[in-house]
């Protein structure tokens, strides 16, 4: 998309009156293009829509499909994700990491324009860093999710497609959070979300309890990815699994979605196929 000229751009931050105050100030403010129409945000609405059934008029479609999920119990809260980016029938990449490490007791999931999610949760990590700094103490999980639904406010109806999970622990226990690029924003025990979320929901709604043990909710978180990864073809390759604990979030490993399909999908006396080894994009 073409970009407007600089003093049309929108700004993030304080917006000097022109380049010689910038170099004045020493200011490095960051910008965002914006789409070279009288009203930039009608304009992505008719052109640039992103929700299900909205954008059939549209020369460009989004095309986006994935899972995640997160789910709270008594031993905190289980990210599970699966790693496969698709445009359409066509699949990018099977090793993408839907799970951004804001901080050390924060995380995001992933789902809709993997550039807006990623761009974003990183930018939420730079308020949350910079509200430690100013108040001295460690961001609550409420606040982190209500910073990013505040930015999404801003910027709703200009294009960007986003369906995120907030999760940690603060001093409230543990916490979960969904945010979308509407700016809504809901507390709950387990969200599920992309295309396969149906399928998902089906298996945590089915099994969840709060007195699960650690093991059994890895094992839940597992086997709703699997279900998904199974049923909806815009979801696979990898299964990256976090638990967040009250010393922060802990990384349990990356299994491939087709072991997990013999393991809980269709067991069978037909031997597994090898386990194949981590893709080197995601930690260990």
């Amino acid at each position: 998309m073409a970009a407007l000229a600089i003093d049309r751009m929108l700004d993030a931050g304080a917006r000097p009156k022109d380049e010689q105050a910038k170099e004045i100030l020493g200011l490095n403010v960051q910008r965002f293009a914006l789409a070279p129409a009288p009203d930039p945000a009608l304009f992505s609405r008719e052109n640039f829509g992103v929700g299900y059934g909205t954008d059939t008029h549209q020369k460009v479609q989004f095309a986006k499909g994935t899972t995640t999920l997160a789910f709270k119990f008594d031993g905190g809260v289980i990210i599970s994700v699966d790693s496969r980016s698709t445009m359409g029938p066509y699949i990018a990449s099977q090793t993408v990491k839907k799970v951004i490490e804001i901080n050390p007791f924060l995380l995001g999931t992933m789902a809709g324009g993997a550039a807006d999610c990623a761009f974003w949760e990183r930018n939420l990590g730079t308020q949350c860093r910079m509200f430690e700094l100013r108040n001295k103490r460690r961001v609550s999980v409420a606040a982190a999710s209500k910073m990013l639904a505040n930015t999404m406010y801003q910027y709703r109806g200009r294009g960007l497609s986003m369906g995120t999970m907030v999760c940690g622990w603060d001093e409230s226990g543990p916490q979960l959070y969904y945010v979308d690029d509407d700016g809504t924003r809901l507390k709950g025990d387990a969200f599920c979300v992309g295309s396969g979320s149906t399928y998902a929901y089906g298996v945590i709604d089915s099994h969840l309890r709060a007195d699960l043990t650690v093991e059994e909710a890895i094992d839940l978180g597992r086997r709703a990815i699997a279900g998904a990864a199974h049923r909806d073809a815009y979801s696979g390759g990898w299964n990256n699994l976090y638990h967040m604990k009250e010393t922060g979030w802990e990384f349990i490993g990356a299994v491939d979605t087709n072991d997990l399909y013999y393991e809980h999908v269709h067991p069978s006396h037909i031997p597994a196929p090898p386990p194949k080894p981590t893709p080197s994009n995601v930690p260990r």
